[in-house]
């Protein structure tokens, strides 16, 4: 265990969490809601520093990342944990499970990075469980990635307060933030949190630089509504039409007991967001077009992909090659 950053003393026994916006007062010997950060003695600690579920290499396009150096690999890694409690959790079996529950591998920040080396990966990314909550690991790993000049990548709900995300984004190089639905009350109600906070998280991570694509799951009957999608696509078109948007189809998972999202109701948020977005994928869908990148000028395809294959670039100095159009994609 490593003492955590971010908390303050509240009495003899309890400490204030203050890493995200559910400010937990943890008294000695429990944990907060995400279940990781603990109190030891009048002092918060991260129990999963160093600890961890996953560790794979995938596609980056798994992530999902579309326009940051597609089609490369790289080396993904994940704990237990997290700070929001949606009742349709895709990954449940490692975001809504505590330290004691499973068996996990111990690792520091330095081999994270020799291994990033060994596999030829473009960086390393912060994923399966909410890697906010890890927020001491993910620091002094980012660091070492850094060293190497490999890349830091992020994929999270976005839960945070602004202090800890403004000291870590200037090592981070991408993100990937769930924007669950444009709906406080969905939040409250089915995550356990807020979307205002979520909001401000990726609001001040374009404002930063740092390149941004955004997940929506539409998950049936809740917010895959045409008026759900709508919102939620306008507020990102006012921020920035170019930002990335992956919409993903939901299947029933942990406590959720509603069918998959209907295929035509997918297929229709995407062609709802199509008409204020440049850039709209679909996820766990069997429709290949979606996958591609066209150029938003000449509609022409400049990134081909099959799955999370990447057949060709069709882009040159971030401009499409057929009309010089620019496109925002990441890619040396």
């Amino acid at each position: 265990m490593k003492q955590a950053a971010f908390w303050k003393t509240i009495d003899s026994v309890t400490v204030e969490c203050e890493l995200c916006p559910h400010h937990c007062l943890i008294s000695k010997g429990n944990s907060g809601l995400c279940r990781v950060r603990s109190n030891c003695d009048g002092k918060l600690v991260a129990r999963t520093y160093g600890r961890l579920s996953s560790i794979a290499v995938d596609p980056i396009e798994k992530k999902p990342f579309y326009h940051f150096f597609p089609g490369r690999l790289i080396l993904s890694l994940g704990s237990v944990g997290c700070n929001l409690r949606c009742f349709f959790c895709q990954n449940w079996q490692i975001s809504q499970v505590s330290p004691d529950t499973l068996s996990l591998g111990e690792i520091s920040p330095e081999r994270v990075v020799k291994e990033a080396v060994r596999v030829a990966s473009v960086g390393v990314a912060f994923t399966y469980n909410e890697p906010f909550i890890c927020w001491e690991f993910v620091q002094d790993t980012a660091l070492e990635v850094r060293k190497r000049n490999l890349k830091n990548v992020l994929v999270t709900n976005g839960y945070v307060e602004e202090k800890p995300l403004m000291q870590i984004l200037p090592l981070i190089d991408a993100m990937n933030i769930d924007l669950k639905a444009m709906d406080e009350d969905f939040y409250r109600k089915q995550c356990k949190g807020s979307l205002e906070a979520v909001l401000n998280t990726i609001t001040c991570t374009h404002r930063h630089g740092v390149h941004l694509e955004l997940t929506n799951l539409l998950v049936t009957g809740l917010n895959d509504s045409e008026t759900q999608v709508e919102r939620l696509v306008d507020w990102i078109a006012r921020l920035d039409p170019g930002i990335p948007l992956h919409l993903s189809r939901y299947f029933p998972h942990f406590r959720s007991t509603e069918l998959p999202t209907p295929l035509d109701r997918i297929q229709n948020a995407y062609v709802i967001a199509r008409r204020k977005l440049a850039y709209v994928y679909l996820g766990n869908c069997p429709d290949a077009e979606s996958a591609h990148t066209r150029c938003p000028d000449c509609g022409k395809i400049v990134i081909e992909r099959y799955g999370y294959q990447v057949r060709s670039v069709n882009i040159s100095d971030n401009c499409c090659i057929h009309c010089e159009h620019p496109i925002p994609v990441i890619y040396q």
